[in-house]
Protein backbone atom coordinates (compact mmCIF):
# COMPACT_ATOMS: atom_id res chain seq x y z
CA UNK A 1 0.00 0.00 0.00
CA UNK A 2 0.65 3.82 -1.11
CA UNK A 3 1.43 6.33 2.03
CA UNK A 4 0.99 10.04 1.96
CA UNK A 5 2.55 10.19 5.44
CA UNK A 6 4.49 8.21 7.86
CA UNK A 7 4.35 9.04 11.35
CA UNK A 8 7.16 7.70 13.54
CA UNK A 9 5.82 7.66 16.90
CA UNK A 10 1.86 7.39 18.32
CA UNK A 11 2.06 8.72 21.87
CA UNK A 12 0.61 11.97 23.01
CA UNK A 13 1.75 14.03 19.53
CA UNK A 14 2.24 11.43 17.48
CA UNK A 15 -1.31 9.93 17.57
CA UNK A 16 -2.90 13.38 16.83
CA UNK A 17 -0.80 14.17 13.82
CA UNK A 18 -2.05 10.34 12.46
CA UNK A 19 -5.30 11.68 13.14
CA UNK A 20 -5.13 15.22 11.66
CA UNK A 21 -3.88 14.09 8.82
CA UNK A 22 -5.99 11.22 8.28
CA UNK A 23 -8.87 13.66 8.67
CA UNK A 24 -7.64 15.54 6.01
CA UNK A 25 -7.96 12.56 4.14
CA UNK A 26 -4.19 11.49 3.67
CA UNK A 27 -3.24 7.59 3.45
CA UNK A 28 -1.31 7.70 6.65
CA UNK A 29 1.10 4.91 8.16
CA UNK A 30 1.52 5.23 11.93
CA UNK A 31 4.23 3.16 13.67
CA UNK A 32 4.85 2.61 17.26
CA UNK A 33 7.21 0.80 19.07
CA UNK A 34 5.04 -0.13 22.02
CA UNK A 35 1.83 -1.06 22.53
CA UNK A 36 -1.59 1.92 21.67
CA UNK A 37 -1.36 4.11 24.53
CA UNK A 38 1.82 2.39 26.65
CA UNK A 39 3.35 3.53 29.98
CA UNK A 40 7.00 3.51 29.13
CA UNK A 41 6.94 7.15 27.61
CA UNK A 42 5.67 10.36 28.77
CA UNK A 43 1.90 10.06 27.52
CA UNK A 44 0.57 8.21 31.26
CA UNK A 45 -0.26 8.51 34.61
CA UNK A 46 -3.89 9.33 34.57
CA UNK A 47 -3.62 12.91 34.44
CA UNK A 48 -2.13 16.06 32.97
CA UNK A 49 -2.57 19.77 34.46
CA UNK A 50 -4.31 21.85 31.47
CA UNK A 51 -3.69 25.96 31.90
CA UNK A 52 -4.09 29.53 29.95
CA UNK A 53 -2.08 31.63 32.31
CA UNK A 54 0.71 30.52 31.24
CA UNK A 55 3.48 31.16 33.56
CA UNK A 56 6.48 29.47 31.27
CA UNK A 57 5.85 32.31 28.44
CA UNK A 58 2.98 34.48 27.09
CA UNK A 59 3.65 33.47 23.62
CA UNK A 60 1.78 29.78 24.33
CA UNK A 61 -1.44 31.40 24.77
CA UNK A 62 -2.56 31.50 21.52
CA UNK A 63 -1.85 28.22 21.15
CA UNK A 64 -3.74 26.69 24.44
CA UNK A 65 -6.64 28.91 23.29
CA UNK A 66 -6.89 26.79 20.07
CA UNK A 67 -5.83 23.57 22.22
CA UNK A 68 -8.70 24.27 24.37
CA UNK A 69 -11.25 24.68 21.28
CA UNK A 70 -9.89 21.25 20.08
CA UNK A 71 -10.27 19.78 23.11
CA UNK A 72 -13.39 19.99 23.71
CA UNK A 73 -13.70 18.56 20.38
CA UNK A 74 -12.11 15.63 20.79
CA UNK A 75 -14.15 14.91 23.74
CA UNK A 76 -17.15 15.34 21.44
CA UNK A 77 -15.49 13.40 18.78
CA UNK A 78 -14.59 10.67 20.39
CA UNK A 79 -17.22 10.24 23.63
CA UNK A 80 -14.33 10.14 25.60
CA UNK A 81 -14.22 12.23 28.76
CA UNK A 82 -10.22 13.10 27.65
CA UNK A 83 -10.48 16.37 30.08
CA UNK A 84 -12.17 18.05 32.89
CA UNK A 85 -11.88 21.82 33.41
CA UNK A 86 -11.80 21.96 38.13
CA UNK A 87 -10.07 25.28 38.52
CA UNK A 88 -6.66 25.69 39.39
CA UNK A 89 -4.70 27.60 41.61
CA UNK A 90 -0.86 28.65 41.07
CA UNK A 91 0.91 29.90 44.58
CA UNK A 92 3.91 30.66 45.65
CA UNK A 93 5.58 34.23 46.66
CA UNK A 94 4.45 37.55 44.68
CA UNK A 95 7.72 37.53 42.83
CA UNK A 96 7.60 34.13 41.78
CA UNK A 97 7.65 32.12 38.52
CA UNK A 98 4.65 30.27 39.36
CA UNK A 99 2.76 33.68 40.32
CA UNK A 100 4.20 36.45 38.50
CA UNK A 101 4.36 34.52 35.60
CA UNK A 102 0.93 33.17 35.21
CA UNK A 103 -0.11 36.85 35.95
CA UNK A 104 1.92 37.98 33.31
CA UNK A 105 0.49 35.59 30.62
CA UNK A 106 -3.51 36.40 32.37
CA UNK A 107 -2.87 40.30 32.40
CA UNK A 108 -1.07 40.29 28.56
CA UNK A 109 -3.96 37.91 27.10
CA UNK A 110 -6.73 39.56 28.62
CA UNK A 111 -7.65 36.14 31.11
CA UNK A 112 -10.70 35.92 33.61
CA UNK A 113 -8.22 35.48 36.63
CA UNK A 114 -8.59 36.00 40.50
CA UNK A 115 -5.27 36.94 42.52
CA UNK A 116 -6.15 35.77 46.11
CA UNK A 117 -3.62 36.66 49.23
CA UNK A 118 -2.72 33.69 52.05
CA UNK A 119 -5.81 34.47 53.85
CA UNK A 120 -8.36 33.90 50.95
CA UNK A 121 -6.62 30.76 50.03
CA UNK A 122 -6.82 29.02 53.17
CA UNK A 123 -10.58 30.57 53.72
CA UNK A 124 -11.82 29.45 50.23
CA UNK A 125 -9.86 26.31 49.53
CA UNK A 126 -9.00 24.89 53.39
CA UNK A 127 -7.27 21.61 52.31
CA UNK A 128 -4.53 24.35 51.93
CA UNK A 129 -1.49 25.69 54.55
CA UNK A 130 0.32 28.24 51.88
CA UNK A 131 3.88 30.03 53.60
CA UNK A 132 3.51 33.11 55.58
CA UNK A 133 3.60 35.74 52.73
CA UNK A 134 2.37 33.63 49.65
CA UNK A 135 -0.35 34.29 47.19
CA UNK A 136 -2.13 32.97 44.27
CA UNK A 137 -3.75 33.51 40.98
CA UNK A 138 -6.71 31.35 40.67
CA UNK A 139 -8.04 30.16 37.41
CA UNK A 140 -11.53 28.92 36.97
CA UNK A 141 -10.26 27.16 32.90
CA UNK A 142 -7.19 25.31 34.51
CA UNK A 143 -8.10 20.99 34.86
CA UNK A 144 -6.79 17.80 33.68
CA UNK A 145 -6.18 15.96 30.60
CA UNK A 146 -6.54 12.26 30.57
CA UNK A 147 -3.62 10.79 28.67
CA UNK A 148 -4.19 7.47 28.26
CA UNK A 149 -7.56 8.18 27.11
CA UNK A 150 -6.32 11.15 24.69
CA UNK A 151 -3.84 9.16 23.09
CA UNK A 152 -6.29 6.16 22.48
CA UNK A 153 -9.38 8.82 21.68
CA UNK A 154 -6.33 10.11 19.15
CA UNK A 155 -5.40 6.54 17.69
CA UNK A 156 -9.16 5.53 17.04
CA UNK A 157 -10.43 8.35 15.39
CA UNK A 158 -7.41 8.25 13.12
CA UNK A 159 -8.08 4.44 12.34
CA UNK A 160 -11.72 5.58 11.86
CA UNK A 161 -10.34 8.06 8.98
CA UNK A 162 -8.36 5.52 7.40
CA UNK A 163 -4.62 5.59 8.82
CA UNK A 164 -2.70 2.17 9.38
CA UNK A 165 -1.36 2.17 12.77
CA UNK A 166 1.36 -0.83 13.49
CA UNK A 167 2.23 -1.56 16.60
CA UNK A 168 4.80 -3.08 18.19
CA UNK A 169 7.61 -2.53 14.67
CA UNK A 170 10.49 -0.42 16.14
CA UNK A 171 11.88 1.96 13.91
CA UNK A 172 15.36 0.76 13.10
CA UNK A 173 16.06 3.99 10.35
CA UNK A 174 14.92 6.34 7.79
CA UNK A 175 16.16 8.60 5.45
CA UNK A 176 15.16 11.75 2.89
CA UNK A 177 15.33 12.68 -0.61
CA UNK A 178 13.70 15.12 -2.62
CA UNK A 179 11.22 12.42 -3.55
CA UNK A 180 9.71 11.21 -0.74
CA UNK A 181 11.13 8.89 2.59
CA UNK A 182 11.50 5.56 3.24
CA UNK A 183 10.99 4.13 6.59
CA UNK A 184 12.48 0.68 7.69
CA UNK A 185 11.65 -1.69 10.86
CA UNK A 186 11.92 -5.40 11.36
CA UNK A 187 9.05 -5.78 9.81
CA UNK A 188 9.85 -4.16 6.29
CA UNK A 189 10.51 -1.06 4.28
CA UNK A 190 7.61 1.87 3.84
CA UNK A 191 7.76 5.02 1.63
CA UNK A 192 6.32 7.71 1.58
CA UNK A 193 6.14 11.76 0.43
CA UNK A 194 6.35 13.07 3.71
CA UNK A 195 7.75 11.94 7.54
CA UNK A 196 6.70 13.26 10.82
CA UNK A 197 8.74 12.31 13.67
CA UNK A 198 6.94 12.53 17.34
CA UNK A 199 9.87 10.60 19.11
CA UNK A 200 9.43 11.41 23.23
CA UNK A 201 12.58 10.26 24.85
CA UNK A 202 13.80 8.53 22.38
CA UNK A 203 14.51 11.83 20.19
CA UNK A 204 18.30 11.65 20.91
CA UNK A 205 18.50 8.47 18.63
CA UNK A 206 16.23 9.05 15.98
CA UNK A 207 17.13 12.48 15.53
CA UNK A 208 20.86 12.59 16.21
CA UNK A 209 21.83 13.76 12.64
CA UNK A 210 19.51 17.36 13.79
CA UNK A 211 21.61 18.51 16.41
CA UNK A 212 19.30 18.89 18.46
CA UNK A 213 20.29 19.25 22.46
CA UNK A 214 17.98 17.01 24.31
CA UNK A 215 18.15 15.43 28.15
CA UNK A 216 16.30 12.90 29.09
CA UNK A 217 14.86 12.89 32.81
CA UNK A 218 13.35 10.37 35.17
CA UNK A 219 10.55 11.96 36.78
CA UNK A 220 8.42 10.35 39.43
CA UNK A 221 4.45 10.71 40.21
CA UNK A 222 2.60 9.60 43.23
CA UNK A 223 -0.60 8.86 44.67
CA UNK A 224 -1.13 9.66 47.83
CA UNK A 225 -3.95 8.06 50.31
CA UNK A 226 -5.63 11.90 52.03
CA UNK A 227 -6.31 11.57 55.89
CA UNK A 228 -9.94 10.98 56.06
CA UNK A 229 -10.27 9.50 52.43
CA UNK A 230 -10.24 11.49 49.06
CA UNK A 231 -13.96 13.08 49.77
CA UNK A 232 -12.74 16.29 50.39
CA UNK A 233 -10.80 16.17 47.11
CA UNK A 234 -13.03 14.96 44.84
CA UNK A 235 -14.75 19.04 44.24
CA UNK A 236 -10.83 20.12 44.26
CA UNK A 237 -8.73 22.66 41.64
CA UNK A 238 -5.84 21.43 40.53
CA UNK A 239 -2.83 23.18 41.78
CA UNK A 240 0.99 24.27 41.22
CA UNK A 241 3.12 25.04 44.31
CA UNK A 242 6.27 26.98 43.94
CA UNK A 243 8.64 26.82 47.64
CA UNK A 244 10.82 29.81 48.76
CA UNK A 245 13.81 27.81 46.91
CA UNK A 246 11.98 27.69 43.59
CA UNK A 247 10.77 24.10 43.62
CA UNK A 248 7.29 23.49 42.11
CA UNK A 249 4.94 20.66 43.03
CA UNK A 250 1.61 20.17 41.90
CA UNK A 251 -1.31 18.28 42.58
CA UNK A 252 -4.65 16.97 41.14
CA UNK A 253 -8.12 16.35 42.73
CA UNK A 254 -9.36 12.66 43.72
CA UNK A 255 -10.08 11.38 40.42
CA UNK A 256 -10.11 7.91 40.69
CA UNK A 257 -12.41 6.97 42.97
CA UNK A 258 -12.15 6.22 46.84
CA UNK A 259 -9.46 4.15 46.73
CA UNK A 260 -7.18 6.00 43.92
CA UNK A 261 -5.64 8.45 46.25
CA UNK A 262 -4.55 12.29 45.04
CA UNK A 263 -2.15 12.13 42.80
CA UNK A 264 0.93 15.15 43.20
CA UNK A 265 4.28 15.19 41.86
CA UNK A 266 7.56 17.50 41.43
CA UNK A 267 8.12 19.79 38.37
CA UNK A 268 11.51 19.24 37.24
CA UNK A 269 13.30 17.93 40.08
CA UNK A 270 14.50 14.73 37.92
CA UNK A 271 17.41 12.73 37.29
CA UNK A 272 19.22 12.24 33.49
CA UNK A 273 18.62 8.73 32.54
CA UNK A 274 17.65 7.52 28.79
CA UNK A 275 14.41 5.58 27.93
CA UNK A 276 16.82 1.94 27.79
CA UNK A 277 18.57 3.14 31.84
CA UNK A 278 15.36 4.99 33.88
CA UNK A 279 14.96 2.86 37.06
CA UNK A 280 11.38 1.81 37.35
CA UNK A 281 11.60 1.83 40.88
CA UNK A 282 11.02 4.48 43.62
CA UNK A 283 12.55 4.46 46.31
CA UNK A 284 11.57 5.18 50.66
CA UNK A 285 13.49 8.04 50.07
CA UNK A 286 12.02 9.31 47.28
CA UNK A 287 7.95 8.49 48.77
CA UNK A 288 9.47 10.46 51.79
CA UNK A 289 10.58 13.84 50.26
CA UNK A 290 7.28 13.77 48.45
CA UNK A 291 5.18 12.82 51.53
CA UNK A 292 6.46 16.01 53.53
CA UNK A 293 6.53 18.34 51.02
CA UNK A 294 2.88 17.86 50.32
CA UNK A 295 2.07 17.78 53.77
CA UNK A 296 3.77 21.03 54.40
CA UNK A 297 0.98 22.50 51.78
CA UNK A 298 -1.98 20.48 52.76
CA UNK A 299 -1.51 18.09 56.09
CA UNK A 300 -4.70 15.93 54.86
CA UNK A 301 -2.24 14.71 52.05
CA UNK A 302 0.12 13.26 55.23
CA UNK A 303 -1.16 9.71 54.27
CA UNK A 304 0.90 6.59 52.89
CA UNK A 305 1.73 6.37 49.19
CA UNK A 306 -0.80 4.13 47.38
CA UNK A 307 1.29 3.52 44.26
CA UNK A 308 3.83 5.29 42.38
CA UNK A 309 4.92 5.76 38.59
CA UNK A 310 8.16 6.71 36.47
CA UNK A 311 7.69 8.94 33.31
CA UNK A 312 10.39 11.07 31.23
CA UNK A 313 10.61 14.50 30.43
CA UNK A 314 12.37 15.37 27.50
CA UNK A 315 14.14 18.76 27.99
CA UNK A 316 15.52 21.28 25.71
CA UNK A 317 17.90 23.80 27.04
CA UNK A 318 15.68 26.31 27.12
CA UNK A 319 12.74 24.47 27.88
CA UNK A 320 10.49 25.33 24.79
CA UNK A 321 9.49 23.06 22.36
CA UNK A 322 11.27 22.15 18.49
CA UNK A 323 8.38 21.75 16.29
CA UNK A 324 9.37 22.59 12.86
CA UNK A 325 10.04 20.89 8.85
CA UNK A 326 13.44 20.20 8.92
CA UNK A 327 15.85 22.88 7.81
CA UNK A 328 17.24 20.52 5.18
CA UNK A 329 14.63 18.56 3.63
CA UNK A 330 10.96 19.35 2.53
CA UNK A 331 9.81 15.54 3.57
CA UNK A 332 10.55 15.93 7.26
CA UNK A 333 8.69 17.56 10.19
CA UNK A 334 10.05 17.04 13.35
CA UNK A 335 8.20 17.46 16.78
CA UNK A 336 10.12 16.84 20.62
CA UNK A 337 11.63 17.97 23.40
CA UNK A 338 8.40 19.28 24.96
CA UNK A 339 10.39 19.72 28.31
CA UNK A 340 7.71 18.08 30.78
CA UNK A 341 4.69 20.62 29.87
CA UNK A 342 3.71 19.59 26.48
CA UNK A 343 0.69 17.36 27.03
CA UNK A 344 -1.54 20.31 27.24
CA UNK A 345 -0.79 20.80 23.93
CA UNK A 346 -1.52 18.10 22.10
CA UNK A 347 -4.24 18.78 20.00
CA UNK A 348 -3.20 21.73 18.76
CA UNK A 349 0.58 20.17 18.01
CA UNK A 350 -1.33 17.23 15.74
CA UNK A 351 -3.20 20.11 13.82
CA UNK A 352 0.59 21.57 13.10
CA UNK A 353 2.12 18.75 12.45
CA UNK A 354 -0.76 18.07 9.93
CA UNK A 355 -0.27 21.60 8.72
CA UNK A 356 3.86 21.45 8.16
CA UNK A 357 3.93 17.94 6.16
CA UNK A 358 0.84 19.12 4.17
CA UNK A 359 2.23 22.86 3.24
CA UNK A 360 5.15 23.21 4.96
CA UNK A 361 4.01 26.32 7.30
CA UNK A 362 1.08 26.47 9.24
CA UNK A 363 -1.14 29.85 10.44
CA UNK A 364 -0.05 29.55 14.36
CA UNK A 365 2.21 30.82 16.01
CA UNK A 366 5.64 28.67 16.08
CA UNK A 367 8.70 30.56 15.36
CA UNK A 368 9.73 30.25 19.62
CA UNK A 369 10.01 26.43 18.82
CA UNK A 370 12.25 26.97 15.56
CA UNK A 371 15.42 24.45 16.15
CA UNK A 372 17.67 26.95 14.78
CA UNK A 373 17.78 28.28 18.03
CA UNK A 374 19.58 25.34 19.68
CA UNK A 375 22.04 24.56 17.29
CA UNK A 376 25.59 25.64 17.82
CA UNK A 377 27.75 26.25 14.31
Amino acid sequence: MAFDVIVIGLGGMGSAAAYHLAARGQRVLGLEKFGPAHDRGSSHGGSRIIRQSYFEDPAYVPLLLRAYELWERLARDSGRDVYRLTGGLFIGPPDSLTVAGSLRASRQWDLPHELLDEHEIRARFPNFTPDPGDIALYEDKAGFARPELTVQAHLDLAGSAGATLRFGEEVAGWSATPDGVTVRTAAGVYTAGQLVICPGAWAPQLLAQFGIPITVERQVLYWLDPIGGTAAFEDHPIFIDEDSSGIQSYGFPAIDGPRGGVKVAFFRKGVECTPETIDRTVGDREIHEMRTRAAELIPRLDGPCLHSATCMYSNTPDQHFVIARHPDSVNVTVACGFSGHGFKFVPVVGEILADLALSGATAHPISLFDPRRLVTA
